[in-house]
């Protein structure tokens, strides 16, 4: 067995099965993002709420996207104390905005930040996302703006990072990138994918200079949490979660360690 190896046996006996099935999925994620190419070195953050608890796991500093796994992820109390031995650190910016969410959202299960450049190309712009593609209807109802304030490294911002957040499902962060919150880590990601997608196609669209772009009508947008549920079958992200982790699991199933 390799050192590996027995590190995640190790982790897993001292975790609960909820536990050890959400550090698998968050590493996952983790992995994900990076096949997307949505990754920034080892800058931006995923994190997820250990079950039956107020602490939450996330990535060691350090380590690239690719090199996450359900063993060697952090786990952290709200103070951003360890409360499982781990040999790793985390990133103290990554640990404000993170514990900023969890701490004011029963049901942030998962928070997902990137610095994504289309995401941080449409942060910068003062009317943020347009309702100019259907997968920005899928955002637009559950988005808020929060200003940027320099690195998160200040305590004070999480106040006003937690107001501006609300209820929202979505967040861009005003020069800086973006956020998602989910029940769950398929949740949050899906939430993501989609906001990048949107930004994504807001800068492709925006490149044909001149041209006027065409907002859809707000009273389409009303309709949008219907067909959603519609599309999805209710399942939400349980839908294509599944189909991402065999995804993984044929391109990179180290995450599971």
């Amino acid at each position: 067995m390799s050192a590996a190896e027995q590190t995640a046996v190790n982790v897993r006996q001292q975790v609960s099965a909820e536990e050890w099935a959400t550090r698998v999925d968050l590493a996952a994620c983790y992995r994900l993002i990076a096949h997307f190419g949505w990754d920034d070195l080892v800058f931006t953050h995923i994190s997820a709420r250990v079950p039956g608890t107020h602490d939450f796991l996330i990535n060691p500093y350090g380590l690239m996207f690719e090199e996450v796994t359900a063993s060697n992820l952090v786990r952290v109390d709200l103070a951003g104390n360890k409360t499982l031995p781990s040999p790793y650190e985390i990133n103290p910016a990554g640990y404000t905005i993170h514990s900023a969410v969890h701490e004011a959202r029963d049901d942030a299960g998962c928070v997902l930040h990137l610095h994504t450049m289309e995401g941080i190309a449409v942060s910068a712009q003062q009317r943020g996302l347009l309702p100019i593609s259907q997968q920005a209807t899928f955002i637009t109802l559950s988005l808020s703006y929060h200003d940027y304030e320099g690195l998160a490294l200040n305590p004070d911002e999480k106040a006003r990072l937690q107001a501006h957040l609300g209820d929202t499902r979505h967040m861009i962060l005003r020069n800086h990138g973006l956020l998602t919150v989910g029940r769950t880590v398929s949740d949050a990601f899906l939430a993501m994918y989609s906001l990048q997608r949107a930004c994504e196609i807001q800068i492709m669209a925006q490149a044909g200079g001149s041209a006027e772009l065409i907002n859809i009508p707000q009273a389409v947008l009303d309709t949008v949490p219907e067909y959603v549920r519609l599309v999805t079958r209710g399942a939400g992200a349980g839908l294509v979660w599944p189909a991402l982790l065999r995804k993984m699991d044929r391109l990179d199933p180290g995450y599971r360690e």
